[in-house]
């Protein structure tokens, strides 16, 4: 599976070139791509209008501003993508459901795994607390641009798959007692904090605390060559990880 990393000058992009050069998941690392490229070298591109390689999938670990170039990429090409960048635009997700219909897409908030699973345990939870009061802590480290974080605004999609008049209320930055429909979010920037997402369900005479945390950011881009793997050979379409781990 030869891989094309957009996004290679991060540091994720660098963990994916890295991961691939071993050959993880049955990955070859094809090429590189970002703009902070000052000058093109090799396989390392500044654009994709000069990467020209071979290869079987890419694996996006950008900037949301630029998916549109991206996703023009891969459709020119066929090729399938697993956007694993966060804090897209209401436009710029159409644009990923637009190229969804020719080629296939894997796109999630976070490629772990283990958040999967935390997905699903906070949506039953909700399920079976229904009148339970719910608030999702997420912290990462100071440098993180997107608030809430993309994985906070995932576990909550989960729990209103199980409270569909869940209001979302992020910092909740004005007086006032919680609403019964509220689901709290709050962000906490500090330090190099790789990922910690805590929920805490209460009822007011018990309390579940469901939490994730990352400890390196290899899992992520274990979890975005797995499901490169997954999305190669597939048909058009809009995956994610529940598509893949069941």
């Amino acid at each position: 599976m030869r891989v094309i990393v957009n996004g290679i000058t991060g540091r994720m992009g660098q963990i994916i070139k890295a991961l691939a050069e071993k050959g993880f998941a049955g990955s070859v690392f094809a090429a590189g791509v970002s703009p902070d490229v000052t000058k093109d070298e090799g396989n390392i591109h500044s654009s994709f209008n000069t990467c020209t390689e071979d290869a079987d999938v890419v694996v996006d670990f950008s900037f949301h501003g630029g998916v549109k170039e991206l996703l023009d990429f891969c459709v020119s090409r066929k090729l399938p993508v697993v956007v694993a960048t966060t804090g897209h635009t209401p436009q710029e997700f159409d644009l990923i459901r637009k190229a969804s219909e020719v080629i296939p897409v894997f796109h999630s908030a976070n490629m772990s795994i283990g958040v999967a699973v935390l997905a699903d345990l906070a949506k039953k939870t909700a399920a079976a607390f229904p009148d339970a009061n719910i608030e999702i802590v997420e912290t990462h480290h100071n440098q993180k641009l997107d608030v809430p974080s993309g994985t906070a605004l995932l576990l909550a999609d989960a729990i209103r798959q199980a409270r569909p008049e869940g209001v979302y209320n992020i910092g909740r930055h004005e007086n006032g007692k919680r609403t019964d429909q509220e689901i709290g979010i709050h962000s906490l920037r500090i330090g190099n904090v790789v990922g910690i997402h805590e929920i805490l369900v209460s009822t007011g005479n018990e309390t579940i605390t469901l939490k994730h945390e990352a400890h390196s950011r290899a899992l992520f881009g274990e979890g975005a060559l797995r499901a490169a793997a997954f999305l190669v050979g597939k048909k058009p379409g809009l995956y994610n990880m529940k598509d893949m781990v069941g």
